[in-house]
């Protein structure tokens, strides 16, 4: 009997154990569990992508132009296209500086995604340079900053144009090569706004919505052609150039400050995990810290608390904005990932407690009392202990929402 608890408790502990180890391994974490699982067991991008077409919009700045110069890096044949040509010649010059790709490794090509007639010739171009596309990367867009109730509408067909038509009008010429070669990957950069919603950027949020929607579906219209991936990538905060670029109230005006972008992502991790997520053809990917990745989570599992806590979190958003500094700068992964961790683990030793002989209980449990090891209980206590239970779980969940409250405050 004895042998029995004892082999129980370890077992018991065991668990524990392996929980926490996995609960701080979450709390660090920077994309979700099916991509990290990839990222460290895995196919490898420099096994999958060297020598592969792949042509990446939006590649002058922020996530694309890091992207491009990964893939040199990789051995990758490129086309890249973004509006200003001249910074692509930076781009193209710097990718043949850090890796052996020659000139005509990678193509320049000037594209205007809400210019839906040239995209046709666009893909043409390509595959005239090249002969084929293997991987398409959607990354061009625009965010936003403005308050709904002062922004012309102008701005959200504006954002829609380029966001989102423009996104699927490239995406619908490339894929019929695709589908007469029967295999390539069609990657679309998303965003965590595409699976929550967030104050400041209502129409930014739908254009991502819709792309989330849009490639979903077409997943589904592509099961004759298994070697064809749709992949949608869903970054949060990263270091870009993106925020300098945003849609405001109207077309005209552009954001006076952008802030201090130290205290997010690092580019350069962002376009690492993107490449892991196109070389395992991982179809959804979560690529953020904390708190955003929590929410990921949360309105994927426990939409009711997603609602709560991003509430609480847009609340400072939009205090920030209108404070002139970033919207997501109280947002540090550093800071919130370890006082929640902090918090947790303190609140885990204070659910510790038993009822069962040989145990002790934890003194900060208001009404409890150290009982010595073997002492038996009778009905009167065993019923008082399921009641005790019953009301501290009741006072223990209010604790736990209301030192979480406390961190984002």
């Amino acid at each position: 009997m004895a042998w029995g608890c004892a082999l129980c408790l370890v077992l018991a502990g065991g668990a524990l154990l392996a929980l926490l180890v996995q609960l701080l391994r979450w709390l660090r974490a920077d994309g979700d569990l099916t991509l990290l699982w990839a990222e460290r067991w895995g196919k490898k991008p420099e096994h999958e992508l060297r020598g592969k077409v792949v042509w990446v919009t939006g590649a002058s700045s922020g996530i694309g132009e890091e992207l491009t110069y990964q893939l040199a890096k990789l051995g990758a044949l490129l086309a890249i296209s973004a509006r200003r040509e001249e910074e692509l010649q930076r781009v193209k010059k710097k990718c043949l500086q850090i890796s052996s790709l020659t000139e005509n490794d990678i193509l320049v090509l000037r594209l205007d995604l809400t210019d839906r007639s040239s995209h046709e010739a666009a893909t043409n171009s390509v595959l005239k340079h090249f002969g084929k596309i293997d991987v398409l990367v959607n990354n061009g867009g625009r965010s936003q900053r403005s308050l709904f109730v002062d922004t012309n509408l102008d701005v959200y067909n504006a954002i829609i144009e380029l966001n989102y038509l423009g996104t699927i009008s490239l995406t619908k010429y490339v894929l019929n090569h695709m589908i007469q070669r029967k295999k390539g990957k069609i990657v679309t950069v998303s965003s965590v706004m595409g699976i929550m919603g967030a104050p400041l950027a209502t129409g930014y949020c739908a254009s991502k919505h819709a792309l989330q929607g849009f490639f979903n579906s077409l997943r589904t219209e592509l099961t004759d052609y298994p070697e064809i991936s749709i992949i949608q990538i869903c970054p949060g905060p990263v270091q870009s150039q993106i925020i300098q670029n945003v849609f405001t109230e109207n077309l005209a005006k552009s954001l006076e400050n952008s802030g201090d972008q130290s205290h997010k992502m690092p580019t350069d991790r962002c376009a690492r995990l993107t490449l892991v997520s196109v070389a395992n053809d991982v179809k959804e990917a979560w690529i953020s810290d904390h708190p955003y990745l929590a929410v990921c989570y949360l309105w994927q599992y426990a939409p009711t608390w997603a609602w709560w806590l991003m509430n609480r979190m847009g609340k400072r958003r939009i205090q920030n904005f209108k404070s002139g500094i970033d919207a997501d700068a109280s947002y540090s992964r550093k800071k919130k990932s370890m006082k929640l961790m902090i918090h947790l683990i303190d609140m885990k030793q204070e659910l510790c407690w038993n009822t069962g002989p040989g145990y002790q209980q934890f003194s900060s449990r208001p009404g409890t009392r150290w009982r010595e090891p073997g002492e038996r209980k009778g009905k009167g206590s065993q019923l008082s202990a399921v009641f005790s239970q019953l009301v501290y779980s009741v006072y223990k969940r209010q604790r736990m929402r209301a030192e979480i409250t406390a961190i984002f405050e």
